[in-house]
């Protein structure tokens, strides 16, 4: 059991991490390697504004942003069982703040790179995360930096059921982003966020602002990780910057598109499915495999390992990845071609 929620957790948070890639990478052809960013800005919306936001509504007041978290946690956790429809208020608020700010951060940090081809954007936008990743990690005044700090337990009167419950919304999380992306993707716009990706010199022609679309398509794919930065958070009771590394929230997500497909919503929840398999099985028998295997090393360092080799093995022999990417058809384009068939078959 404790397999399956494992499983489940980071299926349903790595789900939306790679939906919101599959926009932007998939479809728009913005190289986001930066996209551990907005997931940082989640989790700093949750443990940085809405900790204060709680402590002023209090009338909490402490020396520094740590302690402050502590006091924070203690009091709403108990006015939470009090009050359940207040836990329910705060994560609600939450994720409305983070997905907000996601999309504010998304527009502010493509803007200065929104010019630039594909492996000097690719560039640009991985900088500009590792310099917010370090001074977050570095500065303890925005979220504890390495020590990191606490966040209030909304979900605390669903008792011994808190982690069963807490799955079962990121699982839905994950459907309702899907979904959108789904409907995002099979639309006018869509349409156009591939045409850009082909090719921009004829989108231009054809009047389309290219640096416009890379501004929506950063901020609504930036918008949608910032969830998941607030989900994990709100779930691990604390936020702690060394956790969104580029590792685990973008070298990773570019992989489970990759290999599910890129452009197929559907490939990459099957992407994501193999690759947290994968993971968790070669978290759970790392022993058994370093002595199978007589590793010089940790087991971890080989699943970093394996993981580049299978994203060098994908691109290089199934590009496509494991479902190919498909026509996108409006409903226009529906209408005509059902009329066509049905001319023939008359």
């Amino acid at each position: 059991m404790e397999i399956l929620f494992s499983f489940a957790l980071w299926f349903g948070l790595y789900a939306i991490v790679a939906l919101s890639l599959n926009l932007e990478y998939g479809f728009a052809g913005i190289p986001n390697f930066g996209k551990a960013l907005a997931v940082l800005v989640g989790a700093i919306s949750v443990g940085g504004i809405m900790n204060r936001i709680l402590a002023y509504f209090y009338g909490i007041s402490e020396d520094n942003v740590i302690s402050l978290s502590s006091s924070v946690r203690g009091i709403v956790n108990d006015a939470i069982l009090s009050d359940p429809v207040l836990g329910i208020v705060i994560f609600l608020s939450s994720i409305t703040l983070a997905s907000l700010l996601g999309a504010v951060a998304g527009v502010i940090f493509i803007l200065p790179s929104v010019k630039l081809k594909q492996d000097y954007l690719a560039i640009t936008l991985l900088a500009i995360s590792e310099v917010v990743f370090l001074v977050t990690n570095y500065s303890t005044e925005i979220v504890g930096g390495y020590y990191g700090v606490s966040v209030p337990d909304v979900f605390t009167f669903s008792g011994n059921y808190r982690n069963t419950f807490f799955i079962l919304v990121i699982l839905l999380f994950a459907f309702l982003v899907y979904f959108f992306v789904e409907r995002i993707s099979n639309s006018p716009f869509g349409r156009v966020l591939k045409a850009m990706r082909e090719n921009e010199d004829v989108l231009k022609a054809s009047g389309k602002n290219i640096i416009v679309l890379r501004i929506k398509a950063a901020a609504i794919g930036s918008a949608i990780a910032s969830i998941a930065g607030a989900l994990f958070s709100l779930y691990s009771l604390n936020v702690i910057a060394s956790s969104f590394t580029r590792v685990e929230w973008t070298f990773y997500p570019f992989l489970m598109v990759l290999l599910g497909g890129a452009g197929n919503n559907k490939g990459v929840l099957a992407g994501v499915a193999v690759f947290v398999f994968a993971k968790i099985f070669l978290t759970m028998f790392k022993f058994e495999i370093t002595a199978l295997l007589n590793l010089p090393f940790e087991a971890i360092w080989f699943e970093y390992m394996l993981f580049g080799i299978l994203m060098f093995l994908v691109l290089y022999y199934k590009p496509e990845g494991i479902f190919k990417e498909k026509p996108i058809f409006t409903k226009p384009i529906k209408k005509v071609v059902y009329k066509i068939s049905g001319a023939k078959n008359n």
